[in-house]
């Protein structure tokens, strides 16, 4: 499995956001998107989940180009925004069954991503009344519902505590490990060492970057 982007670029008014994204992952790979606040790191997830139109550019799955085929994007792309994309009012069963058929929640809830989540440990609460970790785990458990190879994740742990993002950067091992593709981005040391390979996003283009735990050489890259 692959997924390549080749020259993606998005425009709001004037502003060019994202001026030429290629990039190209191989499934079990996990990739870094690095970028100062505004470079257009969550522009650019926008854009491939779908909730953006890109102005140019293309994004394929083993060839097949998702940004003409929403179905199939839908089906093969799972993404979690920063925000959260609940029912505030709703619990997190009734979150989840907007997803899951009862059968499939049953079954994700003894073996499956809500197990590895802990997500039973708050069906019957109110997200509204949810912590931030609780809700970034829901999150992701309704993202994975259909099982997509693709996986968007924008800044999954940021000021979550420490077992919280223990907990996600374990499932996300195994999701690397089942053969998905990730694309994160980040901002946390921590999660940089769940990634294949790094890239930076600045004045729009997202170039290659090696990083080897130095975070002042990184830090100087951003800027």
């Amino acid at each position: 499995m692959e997924i390549e982007l080749k020259g993606i670029c998005k425009r709001f008014g004037k502003k060019q956001i994202l001026r030429r994204v290629d990039l190209r992952a191989s499934g079990g790979q996990c990739i870094g998107i690095l970028g100062a606040n505004g470079s257009g790191k969550s522009t650019l997830l926008s854009v491939l989940a779908g909730v953006l139109k890109a102005d140019g550019g293309s994004f394929t799955l083993d060839g097949r180009e998702l940004f003409t085929a929403q179905k199939l994007r839908a089906a093969r792309v799972g993404y979690v925004p920063q925000g959260t994309p609940l029912l505030e009012e709703l619990t997190g069963r009734d979150n989840l069954r907007l997803w899951y058929s009862k059968e499939g929640l049953q079954r994700s809830l003894q073996d499956g991503v809500l197990k590895v989540l802990a997500v039973e440990d708050f069906l019957g609460t109110r997200v509204s009344r949810m912590s931030g970790g609780m809700k970034k785990r829901l999150s992701i458990g309704c993202a994975m519902a259909g099982r997509p190879p693709v996986l968007l994740l924008d800044e999954p742990t940021a000021a979550l505590d420490l077992v919280c993002k223990a907990q996600i950067a374990d499932y996300l091992r195994q999701y690397k490990a089942q053969g998905g593709i990730l694309l994160l981005t980040t901002h946390d040391a921590s999660e940089l060492t769940l990634c294949d390979a790094w890239y930076i996003l600045k004045d729009g283009v997202l170039e290659p970057f090696t990083y080897g735990g130095d975070l002042a050489a990184l830090t100087e890259r951003l800027v």
